[in-house]
């Protein structure tokens, strides 16, 4: 016999798997008044699987045929020679996603061999001993029609809820409201989240709530390529540890087009105490998670219509705010660049947003390195990055103005709250992305609002040549850059190298280790003003080594130890060749 179940695509878990499956479980079709005198002989663990359709036997490799979710009626005929074979076709069977089989033994099959029954129970697989006189015709009709009447229940269901969700959409009604709606209606816990985890609304029973928010601190972050289906979570923790939910949201992450359907092999049912997670997916994105507890069975597949509501709340809050971040970004850009008008005026406008621009303040802006081309996923990280930096200023300076311009973030925030290099850390952890990394530029502090264009100015002067010092990830002050900014205005980089070359000569290169060694002498020698006793401690040098070495570099680059012009050229020299990018 093969074991092999067909050309088909592989089988899904029968109900139990967290697969919305609808149709009579195995207890139910045992009820029906066509199998009164059936019994279950083997298999009582499966009796919560979940028949779709259902098929007769009648050749002996029936795998190639069986479906997914069936009940197979046989008479045994097709096995009558080979009995012998029966423990293994449970188990192919199985394989395959059968949920049980009914065998009317008597006239072809005497009794069902131990070895099937002891199969069966270990894999919980239903087999059901029909009577003598079972009709496979009224079998089939009854169980089918039972089939149907609960997939259209589930349907009629289904539509109630959506329609009731769209309503409270047209009416105005945001992602609280739908929430709301949604555990009403389901009789259970709902939350909805980010793409990070953070809560953007939640409602429905307390105790349910604490439980779904303990159950989802082990829940991966939405990702790339999810299917919009249901996934079942295994264990919902008890009830006993208060839900905190963090209240900053960030924007959803790109993800392909669903695919179908994805479904978790070792979750189990979904019975009132399992956690369902739905990725809420719109146009090609991933928006976030939607996590419920408490819903019934049956109600499992209405969650990816709700889903698709929620995502539609979601795109038209964004594109709502979309616009209002558009004005605020104008605004700022205005006043940063001096069109925006008189201080008073500034003042008075930035109020409107929440900003204070009264106040003595320091211009930050966070800007992007280079990495890897990502076509339309940059425009995906440049909002990652305007978010971070909007919840990591908001939680330190709340009047602050915070809005992104192309391929920039720029913050102004209270002189007196400006810990820059606290708030990068923090924006750099909300931001977390592993493949790029962002530089940040601070500016000396603006009196008043006409400073303001002055120090924005300063700030992306200290991003630019703060990345040529320390490369990526660099956060800078304005006046750390000291000579570095007027080395940075000289455009034509040749005429530098150049320099470089004529005032370092042979040091100038690194293929040479003796020469960067050389070099790096010179460099520590420069920084202490020749104090030939602090190098040589530095440099774990003796005294006379050190002596030796200077000998060299003035046979190499002239007698710098005497001529103050010459030891201006090496500093600068060793400058330019610290820039990066030139």
């Amino acid at each position: 016999m093969s074991s092999s179940c067909g050309s088909r695509p592989p089988a899904l878990r029968p109900a139990g798997s967290g697969t919305p499956a609808y149709g009579l479980s195995v207890e139910e079709v045992l009820d029906l008044s066509t199998l009164a005198g059936a019994r279950l002989v083997a298999g009582a663990g499966g009796l919560d699987r979940v028949v779709q359709r259902l098929g007769v036997m009648e050749v002996p490799d029936v795998l190639a045929y069986v479906k997914p979710h069936e009940l197979l009626l046989t008479t045994g005929y097709p096995l009558r020679h080979s009995p012998e074979t029966l423990g293994r076709l449970v188990a192919d069977l199985d394989a395959c996603g059968l949920t049980a089989l009914a065998v009317k033994p008597g006239r072809y099959l005497d009794r069902l061999p131990d070895e099937m029954l002891q199969q069966a129970d270990r894999l919980d697989f239903p087999l059901i001993r029909l009577p003598e006189d079972a009709g496979f015709d009224d079998i089939l009709n009854q169980v089918l029609t039972g089939v149907l009447n609960r997939q259209a229940a589930v349907l009629a269901r289904g539509e109630e809820v959506h329609r009731a969700l769209i309503q409270i959409v047209l009416c105005g009604g945001g992602l609280q409201e739908v929430t709301d709606e949604v555990a009403t209606l389901l009789d259970a816990a709902v939350a909805v989240l980010d793409g990070d985890g953070r809560r953007l609304a939640a409602s429905g029973d307390e105790a349910l709530l604490a439980r779904l928010q303990s159950a989802l601190t082990d829940v991966p972050p939405a990702v790339e390529g999810e299917a919009p289906t249901p996934e079942v979570l295994p264990d919902v923790p008890p009830a006993d540890v208060a839900p905190v939910w963090p209240t900053d949201a960030a924007p959803g992450e790109p993800a392909p087009d669903p695919a179908g359907p994805a479904t978790r092999d070792d979750a189990p049912g979904t019975g009132p105490d399992g956690l369902i997670v739905v990725p809420v997916v719109a146009g090609g994105f991933t928006y976030g998670r939607m996590a419920v507890a408490g819903v019934a069975a049956a109600d499992v597949g209405i969650l990816e219509r709700v889903a698709t509501v929620v995502a539609l709340v979601i795109t038209k809050q964004q594109a709502v705010s979309a616009v209002e971040s558009k004005y605020r970004a104008d605004f700022l850009r205005d006043v940063l660049t001096g069109r925006s008008g008189t201080d008073e005026h500034v003042i008075a406008h930035s109020a409107s947003f929440g900003w204070d621009l009264g106040r003595p303040a320091t211009v930050v802006v966070a800007a992007l390195d280079r990495g890897p081309a990502r076509g339309p996923e940059e425009r995906v990280l440049q909002d990652r990055l305007v978010a971070a930096w909007t919840s990591a200023v908001r939680r330190r300076d709340r009047n602050a103005a915070v809005a992104g311009f192309s391929g920039e973030v720029v913050a102004v925030v209270a002189a007196d709250a400006c810990d820059v290099p606290a708030l990068a850390k923090d924006a750099a952890a909300v931001f977390a992305d592993q493949d790029r990394t962002f530089s940040t530029g601070v500016s000396r502090v603006a009196q008043q609002p006409g400073d303001l264009p002055s120090a924005y100015d300063q700030a992306i002067r200290a991003v630019r040549v703060g990345r040529q010092m320390n490369g990526d990830g660099a956060v800078v002050h304005f006046d750390e850059l000291g000579v570095f900014r007027l080395l940075s205005l000289v455009e034509d980089t040749a005429e530098l190298h150049a320099f470089v070359q004529e005032t370092l000569g042979e040091l100038a290169g690194d293929q040479d280790p003796e020469a960067v060694d050389l070099r790096r002498t010179l460099q520590v020698l420069l920084e202490t003003n020749l104090n030939v006793a602090e190098t040589a401690r530095r440099l774990h040098f003796h005294y006379n080594t050190l002596r030796y070495r200077i000998g060299k570099l003035e046979r190499l680059l002239g007698p710098f130890t005497d001529d103050a012009h010459l030891r201006l050229n090496l500093t600068l020299a060793l400058h330019v060749l610290r820039m990066r990018g030139i």
